[in-house]
């Protein structure tokens, strides 16, 4: 389909013309993205070796950590790089490369967000019953389903972009290739796809929404008939969760729940949805969570230990 078009490449504005501001957003997101990685992998190792660490909360905090390692690989290195460079562009099979790729992570964290909340609900709500309803083999296919909602939506938003020509303008004012920017370059009218992408992120993400105040109202509803030390260890652990939750749903929500339009505050939003975002996972999850610190603690003294013999 894109051959039909006479563009062959987008310019990315980025996000400054400034060289020395760029010089410092370099550092600074050089940084963040090394967290990024590091954290996660972290907490993923500490996961999968950990025999202390086999509840389901853990197993899909596991595949969280890897989709955030996943979805901010898709913008930062291409950002950091750009930082740089004086020419920033991007093929158009890479554009469309990674539109699909920004919404396949994207859209597979906000379902898997949403079975983390569920999973807390029950875990609290039906306590006795929790590891039977919480099996492994419920908790594989949750997570399954995750990554199938996620390719369904992407596949779908990028269809709807590779029918759109491409024939005068090719710079976006973007660091990235997203829907909206480009949508505002096709030489066509695009409010009718406009309305159908914003329609394909409109339903799942009040959907899920919904699940997710449904799950704490059951929750909070829940910790009434509970002690007082259950219920702040029960808010103790959900606390973290919706912290992220609050964080990724509300930025994603402002930026793809709206006719196709951009704002020039857009840019500052993705850098937190896509860089902020995955970098404090791993810090509100650890240090939120006393279980986590002491077996990253254990695992650490036994590394002690035998490299000292």
């Amino acid at each position: 389909l894109w051959r039909t078009n006479n563009v062959t490449e987008f310019i990315l504005h980025g996000l400054t013309q400034d060289k020395t501001v760029a010089k410092v957003c370099f550092s600074l997101f050089l940084v963040f993205y090394a967290t990024i990685i590091l954290g996660n992998l972290l907490i993923i190792i500490t996961i999968k070796t950990s025999e202390q660490l086999n509840s389901p909360m853990y197993f899909f905090l596991s595949y969280l950590s890897f989709i955030d390692i996943s979805y901010s690989t898709v913008t930062s290195p291409k950002l950091i790089y750009d930082l740089l460079v004086e020419k920033t562009t991007i093929s158009f099979v890479g554009c469309i490369a990674q539109l699909f790729a920004g919404h396949f992570f994207g859209c597979t964290e906000i379902f898997l967000l949403t079975v983390m909340a569920y999973d807390r609900c029950i875990a609290i709500y039906k306590l006795l019953h929790y590891t039977n309803i919480a099996n492994k083999h419920v908790c594989g296919w949750l997570v399954a389903a995750s990554w199938v909602g996620g390719f369904v939506h992407s596949v779908v938003q990028t269809l709807l972009t590779l029918q759109l020509p491409f024939c005068g303008p090719n710079e976006i004012d973007h660091y990235f290739c997203d829907v909206h920017p480009l949508l505002k370059l096709a030489c066509t009218d695009t409010y009718i796809i406009g309305v159908t992408v914003a329609a394909n992120s409109g339903v799942i993400s009040p959907s899920c929404f919904v699940v997710l105040v449904v799950s704490y109202a059951v929750i909070l509803v829940s910790l009434r008939t509970r002690s007082s030390e259950g219920c702040l260890k029960a808010l103790y652990t959900c606390a973290s969760h919706i912290t992220v939750v609050v964080l990724f749903f509300g930025l994603c929500i402002f930026i793809y729940m709206r006719p196709s339009t951009t704002f020039s505050v857009d840019k500052m939003v993705s850098v937190f949805y896509t860089i902020i975002t995955p970098m404090l996972n791993p810090l509100i999850y650890t240090l939120r969570n006393e279980e986590v610190k002491n077996v990253m603690k254990k695992l650490w003294s036994r590394k002690v230990k035998r490299s000292e013999k």
